[in-house]
């Protein structure tokens, strides 16, 4: 059995930010489903950590932007603990990114400018659903969707205020490339002042 050829290491003379926006440019190109998909933990203030997947919205130097329902369990967690650890997988090209750093709500402005982006039938959803609150019959969901689509008509749908979104800005970026035998390649960017939020970076590779 022939071994698969072995991916270049990670150049640790790149920005994080440029990476990133490379890595993802190639998964668009191989993943066939949701390249933007990622792992979101959140936690309670006592450190009891949740995590689910969701959809990465933007991504710029500023951070990582997704959306949710506030009063959703995870909106409830980012409120009280305002800090998330994201993991992006690409089976495809066996790599992953991880992020980790505090959130802070996006604007309204970008929330409605988002919100009116989707689909008429998800911001239909959007408004008739309780997120993560017990549903006692699937029917009712689907009645209050109903009653919605009729109050709305062909009309505008405006954004529910326990609507918005949250934006990571990263402390840590890790970024894996898998390797022949488990040689795998790691390299983590942390920021030289995660306080004040500066640009600059410290770079390590690391064991695999």
């Amino acid at each position: 059995m022939t071994d698969r050829a072995a991916s270049p290491l990670i150049d640790l003379a790149a920005d994080p930010f440029d990476l990133f926006a490379a890595w993802m440019r190639e998964a668009e190109a191989t993943e066939s489903i949701d390249p933007n998909a990622m792992a979101l933990a959140t936690a309670t203030p006592d450190g009891r950590p949740s995590v689910r997947m969701i959809l990465l919205k933007g991504a710029d130097r500023r951070g990582f932007v997704f959306y949710t329902n506030l009063e959703s369990r995870k909106g409830h967690e980012l409120l009280v603990n305002p800090h998330v650890a994201l993991l992006f997988h690409w089976k495809s090209l066996r790599r992953q990114i991880r992020i980790e750093g505090p959130v802070s709500p996006v604007t309204p402005e970008e929330a409605d400018v988002y919100f009116a982006s989707r689909s008429r039938e998800s911001r239909i959803g959007a408004v008739a659903s309780d997120q993560s609150r017990p549903l006692p019959d699937r029917a009712l969901f689907e009645r209050r969707v109903a009653e919605v689509r009729e109050q709305v008509g062909d009309g505008p749908i405006p954004r529910p205020a326990h609507w918005s979104g949250f934006r990571c800005r990263p402390e840590m970026m890790e970024f894996w490339q898998d390797r022949p035998h488990r040689m795998h390649d790691r390299a983590t960017w942390t920021r030289n002042d995660a306080v004040t939020g500066g640009d600059t970076w410290r770079v390590t590779r690391l064991y695999p």
